[in-house]
Order: structure tokens, then C-alpha cells, then sequence
């Protein structure tokens, strides 16, 4: 089992956010959290740089190709494998829902705050209680850390905002008569399309639509 690598970025790519890395010869794909991903870019980290990951090693029966997520310190790792044990997060959900500092997550589980958790993506009203029925009182060290928090880190306030219009996207939806399930869906998809319309609920919006009509097009042209 591997739970440490350190060497040489040989790709770094955003969407999805992942790593290769080059360990004695050796090529290991990490899958990077967005807020992992976001603070190696901010510290300038590129192709070529020489970097170190705690590593989470996940595979099953049902997935026998090993999945490698990375981390910058234990902290950032025993937070997710706290998560993961939520019931119906698993490790591909709690890799995606990690754009914030675990810190800030944290303190919004002791809070009870599942409004603040509902802004992750992927993590709806019910998934929001559940983490906090299974953690609330289990993260309290983790609340306290002083580690990259918004104000001192531009590319973690700038998740923020992606997970608020992430949010504010799927209310529009559900205001339009969407369930609340199938609008995270669509809104999740659209991201996927077009990273760059993640902080823009209109665009976002439009997206969904875009990709809709295309499908309705598609459907049409085959009668």
C-alpha cells in the first residue's frame, strides 16, 4: 500500500484536478482534492517541480484499479478519511467536495452549520446531516488548525465563490421546477463541461440549458 510519495510533477492538470509523479523512474497518478490542487498552484508549483503528498490508497473488489488521492499534510488526510466515513460519501465525493480548507470545513460540522456544508459540491441537504450527525465532536482539533484560510490564500476564497455559485445555480434550477437531486446533477455536469462557468450562476444556468437543448436536438433529428 502506498502512503507517501515524494518526487518530481511530471502533470499537473485543473480539470480533473490530478498529478503525475515521478518517483524513482516511476510514474504515480494522485487524484488531487480542488483545494490540494489550488494551493499547490498558488504556491507556484508547475511541471518539473519537486513536491510530497500523504497519500490516501483506495481499492475494492468493485474497483480494483488503485485510486491515489494526495494530500499536503496528515491533517488534510485524516479529514478525509473521517469524512469517507460518512454514510454514502465515498472517496471519489469527498475528494470533490474538498474546496475549502479542511479547517473551515471542520468548524462548520461543529457548528452544525450544514448550510455552510450544503455549498460543497455534490453535498445536498441530507448529505449535509449526515456529516454532521456522524462528525460533530470527532473534528474539533481539526476546527482549530491555522492552516491556508480564506483571507490568507486568494485560490481558496476563490473556491469559495465557485461553491457559492455552485449552490445559488441549483436553487435557480429548483425554482424552476427541477428536483432538487436532478438539478445537482445538472449543475455538477455543467462544471464538467465548461470549468470556466463554475463562478458565474448565470452561465452556469445557461450551460445546463445549452446542454439540454443540444440533447432535445439530438433526440429530434433521430425521430
Amino acid at each position: 500500500m502506498i502512503s507517501y510519495l515524494k518526487g518530481t510533477v511530471r502533470t499537473l492538470q485543473r480539470e480533473p484536478a490530478r498529478a503525475v509523479v515521478l518517483v524513482g523512474g516511476i510514474g504515480y497518478e494522485v487524484q488531487l482534492p480542488v483545494y490540494v490542487y489550488q494551493s499547490l498552484a498558488n504556491r507556484g508549483v508547475t511541471e518539473g517541480s519537486e513536491v510530497e503528498f500523504e497519500v490516501y490508497y483506495h481499492v475494492t473488489e468493485r474497483q480494483p484499479r488503485p485510486q491515489l488521492v494526495g494530500f499536503l499534510n496528515e491533517n488534510e488526510k485524516e479529514f478525509f478519511e473521517q469524512l469517507i466515513q460518512v454514510e454514502g460519501i465515498g472517496p471519489a465525493k469527498a475528494a470533490a467536495a474538498l474546496v475549502m480548507p479542511v479547517s473551515a470545513i471542520a468548524t462548520a460540522i461543529e457548528n452544525g452549520d450544514s448550510g455552510m456544508l450544503m455549498k460543497l459540491p455534490g453535498v445536498g441537504a441530507r448529505a449535509a446531516q449526515k456529516i454532521v450527525a456522524t462528525l460533530k465532536g470527532k473534528v474539533t482539533a481539526t476546527a482549530l488548525l491555522q492552516d491556508e484560510r480564506f483571507s490568507a490564500n486568494g485560490a481558496a476564497a476563490a473556491a469559495t465563490v465557485q461553491a457559492s455559485a455552485h449552490s445559488e445555480a441549483v436553487e435557480a434550477l429548483v425554482n424552476l421546477g427541477y428536483r432538487p437531486a436532478e438539478a445537482r446533477e445538472q449543475v455538477d455536469r455543467a462544471v464538467r463541461r465548461n470549468p470556466a462557468a463554475g463562478e458565474d450562476v448565470q452561465e452556469l444556468v445557461r450551460e445546463v440549458f445549452r446542454s439540454q437543448s443540444s440533447v432535445r436536438s439530438a433526440f429530434q433529428a433521430g425521430e
